[in-house]
């Protein structure tokens, strides 16, 4: 059963989310081409574009179509006080964390499934060797662009959601009221970073917005 993962938010902006979304490739595009012919989606799915009434939606779909989901999360106020650490180490903390819970779940042969949006290709792929090496001799670990990914872009609409709710946004309570059934069924399982990464001096390929990875703009929303 393949995983797919993507991140919402930084401590920058309050919490930093990982979601892992396990569903079946088949099932992730099924559940898409449901939500787009019924509310009219046209590109891609992101959870930062969708009301609050399709957000119910696509929850009830993700139950129907077979997904399972957990999500990573750390927020401003776990930070100790003083420099604050890297988004990018805490990226890496989260998203290890994550797939290291999953493994005794997961079985032998998992594969993990990673947006490539975030940060440059270059960067992404030491993190892609780390993740597969948690991995049994069978599992494997590929980054993949969201846009042609439905998997990836459910596992966003997820990580947006606990996002929303971690910072306490002004649809948080609604969201919570969305998620809470599934939680409550163990559908979605959360937890919290339990190591916060060491505050360090910035490496250099990351100096500004270098290794962030920045898409053209399509003109489309």
């Amino acid at each position: 059963m393949p995983i797919y993962v993507d991140e919402s938010g930084s401590l920058s902006a309050g919490a930093m989310i990982m979601a892992g979304v396990e569903i079946e490739e088949a099932g992730a595009a099924a559940l898409l081409e449901r939500f787009r012919a019924v509310t009219g989606l046209h590109g891609e799915l992101k959870g930062s574009r969708i009301a609050l009434i399709e957000r119910a939606f696509f929850f009830e779909l993700f139950e129907r179509f077979g997904g399972k989901a957990r999500v990573c999360t750390v927020r401003i106020e776990d930070q100790q006080p003083g420099p604050r650490p890297e988004d990018f180490d805490v990226y890496v903390a989260l998203l290890t964390q994550l797939v290291d819970d999953w493994l005794p779940d997961a079985g032998d042969c998992a594969q993990v499934i990673i947006d490539a949006g975030r940060y440059d290709a270059m960067v992404l792929e030491g993190v892609r060797q780390d993740i597969a090496r948690l991995l049994a001799s069978c599992g494997t670990a590929r980054m993949a662009d969201s846009r042609r990914t439905p998997g990836v872009q459910i596992a966003d609409v997820v990580a947006n959601s606990f996002y929303n709710i971690a910072i306490q946004s002004r649809r948080a309570g609604g969201i919570h009221t969305i998620v809470e059934p599934f939680q409550g069924s163990g559908l979605i399982r959360a937890s919290r970073l339990r190591h916060l990464p060491e505050p360090r001096q910035k490496h250099p390929a990351l100096q500004g917005n270098a290794g962030r990875r920045v898409r053209p703009y399509s003109g489309k929303t």
